[in-house]
């Protein structure tokens, strides 16, 4: 027996596609896929996909998955557990459709509650063009298959694997779900004397389905294994390192400007951080570079903190708090507000921005236990202009997740409007009726 990977894509440490004289050895394509929400009829989403390929004998012979970005909103983060910053970096469907379909074609797909996740997949790809061949009659359900080969109860994926002796580890992950799945197909195989022979109308009409040819996008796919070992390393290990320069560097006004816009809400998303990425590999800064400017902004941070003459325990934690945003300690901290002179390149570029009355809001996303109604009409007491869409007029966008990769999240940042929380919102809104009480 020789091996062979799947053709397209960057692989993610999964194992080799066996084959046997040139021929797949898989017949059957285990499918799990996580979404935004429960309908693609009302615009949801593929977040996850991974497919597990089972030969006859019911054994994985192939693994495959990847995190999808949505172009909206993410949804239910407590359910499926993937936040914005999780996805906005990974291949769009159209990306994978490719590789995907390659995976599927002349196969039986297999997926737990089979309906769902095909109604989702022919939506994804209809959205392309494309008309394939999944229906809720076009493959096995191994929800349904249960009543033939499991005792009776329950038939949640965790349920019917519990009924077998097995547990889903990390359920709601798309290639977790997809081992279970096809863990209770190779039992329902081995349950069968002949489970080709039980269900061969369904597996013939299945394999003999007319895909189209999908081109194999480039795209690099990202698991969620990859996404949790991102997230330990701090931004700046991504800069080069080297000596900083001695002189200040002529674009710093710039660089400090765009701290202090990402920074409103003393948060750097990672939206954000790949900003500040892009701009200081742009402007040939090293990452002692970048954290001069960050200390030089501390710094001018801790000049406002100290200009009626007290840090409070609340500055004090939110210069804290930024500062571990930036790469910089608690001792950056003490160093800046004991620091006698700021330089007054940066006095202008930090702590400028404010809201103002009859300044343009846009609101995107659902912040939990707050009704947008409510958000929208408090602003608008307050004077400010309340808009449904982002323009280069809007002032501030405020979303339920700062890293959201909804339609007005992607405008603001390519228009460069700034984005804040909820609760950085709340507090310049504070701000804005202090002012008007004045």
């Amino acid at each position: 027996m020789t091996q062979a990977s799947v053709s397209g894509g960057s692989g993610c440490g999964h194992q080799q596609l066996r084959v046997r004289g040139g021929a797949p050895v898989s017949r059957y394509a285990v499918l799990d896929i996580e979404t935004t929400g429960l309908s693609p009829a009302h615009h949801h989403r593929v977040l996850e996909v991974a497919v597990a390929l089972v030969d006859d004998d019911g054994h994985v012979v192939y693994e495959w998955d990847t995190l999808v970005n949505p172009q909206r909103d993410v949804g239910a983060t407590e359910i499926h557990g993937l936040a914005a910053a999780d996805v906005y970096g990974a291949p769009t469907f159209e990306q994978i459709a490719g590789e995907l379909q390659s995976l599927l074609r002349g196969r039986v797909p297999v997926a737990h509650n089979f309906s769902f996740d095909v109604r989702f997949l022919s939506s994804e790809f209809g959205r392309l063009g494309l008309s394939v061949p999944l229906s809720p009659t076009t493959g096995l359900c191994t929800m349904r298959l249960a009543s033939r080969y499991l005792p009776p109860g329950p038939r949640s994926l965790e349920a019917c694997c519990g009924r077998m002796g097995c547990r889903v580890e990390f359920a709601h992950a798309a290639l977790e779900d997809a081992r279970a799945v096809a863990k209770l197909l190779s039992h329902y195989i081995s349950a069968d004397g002949d489970f080709l022979g039980s269900w061969i109308d369904v597996i013939s009409v299945a394999q003999a389905g007319a895909w189209p040819v999908v081109p194999a996008a480039t795209a690099t796919r990202v698991s969620r294994k990859q996404v949790a070992a991102r997230s330990t390393q701090h931004f700046l290990g991504r800069l080069a390192s080297r000596t900083p320069r001695v002189e200040m560097h002529p674009e710093a006004n710039s660089y400090l400007a765009l701290l202090d816009r990402v920074l409103l809400d003393q948060h750097l998303s990672r939206h954000e951080e790949d900003e500040l990425l892009s701009v200081a590999t742009m402007m040939g800064l090293s990452r002692e570079d970048a954290l001069g400017l960050h200390r030089l902004y501390m710094t001018a941070l801790g000049r406002l903190a100290l200009e009626d003459g007290v840090v409070t325990s609340d500055e004090r934690s939110d210069l804290d708090r930024v500062a571990g945003s930036l790469g910089l300690s608690t001792a950056d901290v003490d160093a800046a507000l004991t620091a006698h002179t700021v330089d007054a390149l940066s006095m202008g570029e930090v702590g400028s921005f404010a809201l103002r009355p009859a300044d343009a809001v846009v609101f995107t996303g659902e912040v939990p236990g707050i009704d947008r109604a409510d958000l929208e009409y408090q602003a608008r007491s307050l004077g400010l202009r309340v808009t449904g869409a982002v323009s280069r007029n809007t002032r501030l966008v405020i979303a339920a997740d700062p890293d959201s990769i909804s339609g007005k999240a992607r405008k603001a940042r390519d228009l460069g409007v700034p984005i804040v929380g909820c609760a950085a919102y709340l507090r310049m809104l504070d701000s804005l009726a202090r002012g008007r009480s004045a």
